[in-house]
């Protein structure tokens, strides 16, 4: 009979993921990543734990010490990303996402109206899911990171046309496009809007993402550059928003994205 006694089973069928995961809680993110101050941490802290029945107490609160931006950028923003890095861990979902998302939206509602003029944004973008494809929960999470990260979003839903995307990208003339299709059927969609905006005369980065899209694909076409996940989005919007046309970004893509886990 074999003796089991001696066998030191933590070293077998162990999966190499466990040990990082467990340590990414959302306990050590907020340890690591809330701001100091506590009436920010308060506030950051509504977002990250999904206290939307709270939120908006706290964001009053904290107006009667602190201004609107300040609370805004350094505490609900704050929480938000915070929220992003549990998803990208795999730790927050998207049920999480939306909830976090809610309460940072009910925060900046009220924080804004302390504003004059209101809260001003870095740059407008314009998201869709390709013609034909209903699958838009990557582009909602994109969207939420996005608004988080300061820019204002024009959502177009899902099995958006072509030319309804053009006319749009037309109208609005945006920092960029962006385009998701987890459907390989749906996904043809992008490199034909981007021709159509390339023989107008259009120059802004399209980016092309979901799980039928690869970065070979998104990097075929004119215009045409790659978001492999969400969370990615925002600091490529920051890398145009800061001059980057289309071709830097698919050359310094890996530094651009290197700090997403």
């Amino acid at each position: 009979m074999i003796d089991y006694k001696k066998v030191d089973f933590a070293k077998i069928l162990k999966r190499y993921d466990v040990e990082s995961q467990n340590e990414t809680t959302p306990e050590a993110v907020a340890k690591k990543m809330l701001p100091s101050d506590p009436v920010l941490k308060e506030v950051a802290e509504c977002v990250l734990y999904m206290k939307f029945k709270e939120v908006g107490p706290v964001t009053t609160k904290a107006l009667s010490s602190k201004q609107p931006l300040d609370i805004i950028n350094n505490g609900l923003v704050v929480g938000m990303e915070c929220v992003a890095k549990l998803y990208a861990e795999h730790i927050y979902y998207l049920p999480e996402i939306m909830m976090a998302a809610k309460t940072m939206e009910i925060g900046i509602a009220i924080a804004e109206k302390q504003i004059p003029g209101g809260r001003e944004t870095k740059a407008t973008i314009v998201m869709h899911a390709a013609e034909g494809d209903p699958h838009d929960i990557g582009k909602n999470i994109a969207a939420v990171m996005l608004r988080s990260s300061g820019y204002t979003v024009i959502d177009m839903g899902k099995d958006v046309a072509v030319v309804d995307v053009v006319a749009k990208v037309e109208e609005v003339k945006p920092l960029m496009v962006t385009g998701t299709a987890l459907m390989t059927t749906t996904m043809t969609a992008f490199p034909r809007a981007a021709e159509k905006l390339v023989a107008d005369g259009v120059n802004i980065p399209f980016m092309a993402a979901g799980g039928a899209v690869n970065r070979d694909f998104a990097e075929s076409f004119p215009l045409g550059i790659y978001s492999e996940k969400a969370p990615q989005t925002p600091p490529i919007a920051d890398k145009v928003l800061a001059g980057y046309d289309w071709k830097r970004v698919r050359d310094e893509w890996d530094q651009i994205v290197g700090g997403e886990e």
